[in-house]
């Protein structure tokens, strides 16, 4: 069961925007008198209706462990541990967290670091809080305002997901880091030849870049890629991880490699 004091720590109401504190077992609450449910498998959602976009299914979120667990996307691991450099005692949210692979690579780095992985799948979040006891869960979309106290978070992470840089400048504190990690437009290009994948733009990290100035000083912007040999299994594990999921008809490209190729982008909060 979540430690839903610590659960709480990090969250306001998503109808009034107050601090959420625990008010029994089961329930946060806020002094405007709003109650929120935790579920027993130790998440809290504060999505409410009317969101237009999907989280990702089980089927999706196998796929992605089928790829992580063996180790495929470390180097990115690695990059994001080394920009991030989380202290001892930082607290960490991951938009977009999906299974937390990303979460418990900075955990191992700062073993006393607090995490909350933050993602719209409801199944996504319950593999993360169920990964490590050092993780709380929130059901959340990223393009709303995000349920989270401002000021409260000494680092955002983003791998792969969508940015609300706005949200992410509140809830850090000033000074606080956002790493975000953007593929290259070369990235699994080989897969994409049977148009089996959705295109990346060859500016996305510049775009990323170029958003994020008003609100966020470059810090470093570092390209991990190398080539990836792929099997049969992986390949369809990697087609089928992500948004291409749900668009792609045909079987992935019948290729023995592909390069794994993303920017890692760190910045700090003016």
């Amino acid at each position: 069961m979540a430690d839903l004091t610590r659960l709480a720590s990090w969250l306001r109401c998503p109808v009034c925007s107050h601090d959420l504190e625990q008010v029994d077992r089961l329930t946060l609450g806020c002094d405007a008198g709003h109650r929120h449910d935790v579920n027993k498998r130790g998440y809290v959602s504060l999505l409410g209706g009317g969101s237009k976009f999907l989280g990702d299914t089980a089927d999706m979120l196998d796929a992605r462990d089928a790829v992580l667990e063996r180790g495929t996307y470390s180097p990115i691991a690695d990059s994001l541990v080394a920009a991030a450099a989380p202290a001892a005692d930082a607290r960490i949210l991951d938009a977009g967290a999906g299974t937390g692979y990303y979460l418990r690579a900075l955990l191992a780095a700062a073993p006393g670091a607090a995490a909350l992985a933050l993602d719209l799948s409801p199944a996504a979040v319950t593999r993360a809080v169920r990964s490590s006891p050092h993780i709380d869960g929130l059901v959340a979309d990223t393009w709303r305002p995000l349920p989270v106290r401002s000021g409260g978070v000494d680092l955002v992470v983003d791998v792969f997901a969508p940015r609300n840089l706005a949200e992410f400048h509140r809830v850090l504190r000033p000074g606080g880091t956002l790493v975000v990690v953007v593929p290259r437009a070369d990235h699994l290009a080989s897969l994409r030849q049977e148009g089996t994948m959705l295109d990346i733009p060859a500016d996305k990290s510049d775009d990323v870049s170029a958003a994020a100035t008003p609100l966020f000083a470059p810090l470093a912007r570092e390209r991990v890629t190398y080539a990836l040999p792929v099997d049969e299994a992986l390949r369809r594990a990697l087609t089928a991880m992500g948004p291409s999921a749900r668009h792609a008809d045909a079987a992935p490209a019948e290729v023995a490699e592909t390069t794994v190729s993303v920017d890692v982008l760190s910045f700090a909060a003016r």
